[in-house]
């Protein structure tokens, strides 16, 4: 195997024998960035030059996982390095500080190889809604790689990072690690820090990773988890080893099936693929049995509601005046605010502001926001009920696989209904994990998800991991077929 092909595990095995360099290691993957960038598109931003700089910097670092490539999603910030949320807002933006997860890289000694390719504030599913380029998916160049993480997912998969950070409010790390057949972990909100985390939505947004398998996903979120007291939500709670809980046994474990995400709009294959991971499950002696959320039915209106309103809120400081693009073409104060904004934000992000303006306006407040508020309570109470009686949830992580470019760009109510699935794990503020358990008869992934307790994430990574263990899934390779 290639080294670009190898986990960030199996490269820590072969440095321990010394079969293989960090330079080898470096080398091979900012050669293998030059040879598919350009088919893939999933960088805004390659600092190859300050990567070799860091990478000298690192040689006495005696962490383990010094020298190891990453790149960043680019709603996380990087000091000196551009963060522009792929927004002709903030196309010029360079931090001045680090968000606390780059911090953690940072100590750790992992070389961010650049910043990753999403949907503009991270507000779609698809990473068609970027203002910088359209990312394609490794497994089939005509096809999405999900959004609006769509620039990690597709690096990680097409081997130009062995992992990457990402972010996700409402299913934006899992989705496209389903639609790239990669592992994805949203944590429990408050388990990884969002200090320097441009909001989208704040009380639904949530950094985690997108790696080759699940091994690396509890070892990249042994480096970000923690508390940070420049985080008012970070939790304060003794840290945990993911490593250690990875048994690779199910045993005894009860995992819940909700009926209503087998229902209608739930792709046929989707579901084939679905009935063999709990047939598996059982086959490793895990209980298997049918349950239901009766408020799935309602999460999408809710976290729509919920994340415009926020997103509205949060998208007000860019006005032209205090942060972001301003225009050159105005008279007066009031065509410098409304000229900024309507140049500055591309189409799904005006809508969704416009549409969390209303619901948060007078007369409209108490029929829509804290209606969905309301609901956005039972569904934590439809949880909790469920995780009285089961240790995980399992479910589809898409109700379908990775969709043509340009296919839903222009129905955005079809492009919401993806997120199906994924949303309720946001508004519960829950742990998810999506795994890749199959292809479908074109060849492209399909995902299943594990959803746990709060901060019960060695639960889920080790039932995935179990999972991942007893199958060969993540062996299948992208074709980058046209």
């Amino acid at each position: 195997m290639e080294i670009y092909e190898l986990s960030v595990h199996e490269l820590l095995e072969k440095l321990d024998k010394n079969e293989i360099t960090k330079e080898e290691i470096l080398s091979s993957y900012q050669n293998r960035i030059n040879e598919k960038e350009n088919d893939v598109q999933a960088f805004i931003t390659i600092t190859d030059t300050e990567a070799k700089e860091q990478f000298e910097k690192e040689k006495n670092n005696p962490s383990k996982l010094a020298g190891i490539p990453i790149a960043i999603k680019d709603n996380i910030c990087t000091k000196g390095v551009k963060t522009t949320c792929a927004s002709k807002m903030l196309e010029n933006f360079v931090s001045p500080y680090n968000a606390t997860v780059t911090e953690k890289l940072n100590e750790a000694g992992i070389i961010s190889l650049g910043k990753l390719n999403m949907d503009e504030f991270a507000m779609g599913g698809s990473t068609e809604h970027s203002y910088v380029k359209k990312t394609k998916n490794p497994w089939n160049l005509n096809k999405v790689p999900g959004g609006s993480s769509g620039g990690s997912a597709a690096a990680v998969a097409a081997g130009m990072v062995p992992w990457a950070l990402g972010s996700d409010t409402g299913g934006s790390i899992r989705q496209p690690a389903s639609f790239c057949g990669i592992v994805g972990l949203k944590p429990t909100y408050g388990l990884v820090s969002r200090y320097g985390l441009v909001a989208f939505a704040s009380s639904l947004d949530q950094i985690g990773t997108l790696t080759k398998d699940v091994k690396d996903s509890a070892l990249l979120l042994n480096v970000i988890a923690g508390h940070d007291e420049k985080d008012t939500t970070s939790v304060n709670k003794p840290k945990e080893d993911y490593l250690q809980v990875l048994t690779n046994n199910v045993k005894g474990l009860k995992i819940g099936v909700p009926i209503e995400y087998f229902g209608e709009g739930i792709n046929n294959e989707v579901k084939d693929s679905i009935n063999q991971v709990i047939e598996k499950y059982r086959e490793l002696g895990a209980t298997v049995e049918n349950c239901s959320l009766n408020v799935a039915e309602y999460a999408l209106a809710t976290y729509y509601i919920i994340a415009c309103a926020e997103a509205s809120s949060n998208l007000g400081r860019f006005d032209g005046i205090r942060y972001g693009y301003r225009t050159q073409n105005y008279q007066n104060l009031k065509d410098i605010y409304r000229n900024s904004r309507s140049e500055g934000f591309g189409a799904e992000v005006k809508r969704r502001i416009i549409l969390g303006t209303y619901v948060l306006s007078s007369g409209y407040y108490d029929a829509y926001y804290k209606k969905a508020q309301q609901v956005r309570t039972l569904v934590k109470k439809e949880f909790a009920k469920n995780f009285a009686k089961y240790d995980v949830i399992l479910t589809p992580t898409s109700s379908n696989v990775a969709f043509d470019l340009g296919s839903k760009i222009n129905d955005p109510l079809e492009m919401y209904l993806a997120d199906l699935c994924t949303v309720p794990v946001n508004i519960a503020g829950l742990p998810g994990i999506s795994v890749p358990c199959g292809l479908n008869s074109e060849g492209m992934p399909i995902g299943f998800q594990l959803i746990g307790k709060p901060f019960d994430e060695a639960i889920i990574l080790n039932a995935a991991y179990t999972y991942e263990q007893n199958t060969d899934f993540k062996t299948n390779k992208p074709q980058f077929k046209n």
